[in-house]
């Protein structure tokens, strides 16, 4: 190993911001970069084992809801001081044990406000080192910027004065980030835009004939996708596309209950599963994708030239998933329907459009776990050096899709 990182990942409903996170440990390992990964959430079963060196599972923490007004811990308690005294201990220790080159941290500060009781003590840590170790934002494409001036504000402060770079794993000539954190211009000397994390090698099975010719339902990690399946499932009760197999994955964080309830009295042809490893191979093969527009899951449908039809999560002022939905919508790559506007019908009559033609053309750089890989490890080995800020300076592989 000619290196080390320190990765703080912390996902509280669904799992695309540990999946991400995990490609990116993936790249880094294929660049010698020993990386200790801390994991805040509550652990998957689904996922697979991250290349790190160690990897160190914090006593979780997640959202009682999509709301994310209200913490809890593992039992469904609310989290306390004893808890946050634990997480921060553990965090600091395993910070001590790595001695990293460099700390990266997702989210914060643009998110996880929630968090900065353990975070500004890793962030210290970090700046206190000898020699000092590189502090970074890990950011997905689209942030939910608050609407409190002042909160926008401190989030630049934390910027300027606690952080080297921003790393934002998206394509700026898709989607910047000024178009969900409009202040981003007075923090543009900071971000390098690494192109989308869609890139690492995924699972594969055996069963070459699952998805082939389907329509694939998926919620992601099921959390909130509970209405999107009753909806699909109750589209195909009415016959749309009847003569095709039905294919719902209802996600490892659908709720028991939910899940229960979408298994009585399926139709014929119509399966109903909790996973799939190997979900972006089977949306090559499928007749049509139906889904959420999560990161990931955008990311694999694009790759696999899928035809689609994507219903973005829209509750509780999540816009993060509608401006990604509606720029690939305008360029005819996917289809859109509204979570307002969901219904059978709606549903239904959209699928049936996207199938009748190809997806349109939209460019979008994917190269972003490579590239992060490669931007830290320039960084580490030459302490001294400033990478180039924009995706053109470090490109490796683009999708036109």
């Amino acid at each position: 190993m000619t290196g080390s990182l320190l990765f703080y990942v912390q996902h509280l409903l669904g799992i695309g911001h540990l999946r991400r996170a995990l490609r990116i440990v993936d790249a880094l390992a294929q660049e010698g970069i020993g990386v200790t990964l801390v994991s805040g959430g509550e652990p998957p079963p689904v996922l697979a084992s991250p290349r790190a060196e160690r990897v160190l599972q914090l006593s979780p923490i997640k959202a009682r809801d999509a709301g994310f007004r209200e913490l809890i811990d593992a039992d469904g308690r609310p989290v306390d001081e004893n808890l946050w005294n634990i997480r921060r201990t553990a965090l600091l220790s395993a910070f001590a044990a790595a001695r990293p080159d460099a700390l990266l941290i997702e989210a914060f500060p643009f998110g996880r406000r929630a968090f900065r009781f353990e975070l500004e003590a890793l962030i210290e840590a970090a700046r206190s080192r000898r020699p000092r170790s590189r502090v970074l934002c890990s950011l997905r494409d689209v942030v939910v910027a608050p609407e409190d001036v002042t909160r926008c504000r401190e989030i630049i402060r934390r910027v300027r004065t606690e952080f080297d770079f921003v790393l934002v794993h998206g394509d700026p000539a898709f989607i910047a980030l000024a178009a969900s954190f409009p202040l981003a211009s007075q923090i543009a000397d900071r971000l390098i835009y690494t192109g989308y994390v869609g890139d690492a090698a995924e699972a594969t099975s055996a069963d070459e004939d699952a998805g082939v010719d389907e329509v694939l339902v998926s919620a992601g990690g099921g959390a909130v996708g509970g209405r999107l399946l009753r909806i699909a499932l109750e589209t195909r009760r009415r016959g749309c596309l009847a003569g095709l197999k039905w294919r719902l994955l209802g996600g490892p964080n659908l709720p028991d209950a939910e899940f229960r309830a979408l298994a009585v009295d399926l139709p014929e042809g119509v399966i109903l599963e909790r996973f799939r490893a190997d979900f972006p191979q089977m949306l090559r093969r499928c007749r049509v994708s139906v889904s959420q527009a999560g990161y990931n899951t955008v990311l694999d449908i694009l790759e696999a030239r899928a035809a689609a039809v994507v219903v973005p999560f829209a509750a509780h002022r999540e816009t993060e998933q509608s401006l990604r939905a509606e720029r690939l919508a305008a360029g005819e790559a996917i289809g859109l329907v509204r979570e307002s506007e969901l219904s059978p019908e709606r549903l239904a009559e959209e699928i049936n459009r996207v199938i009748a033609r190809r997806p349109g053309s939209v460019a979008i750089d994917i190269s972003g776990a490579r590239r992060t890989a490669a931007l830290i490890a320039a960084m580490i080995r030459s302490p001294t050096s400033i990478p180039g800020r924009r995706v053109e300076d470090f490109r490796c592989a683009g999708l036109a899709i």
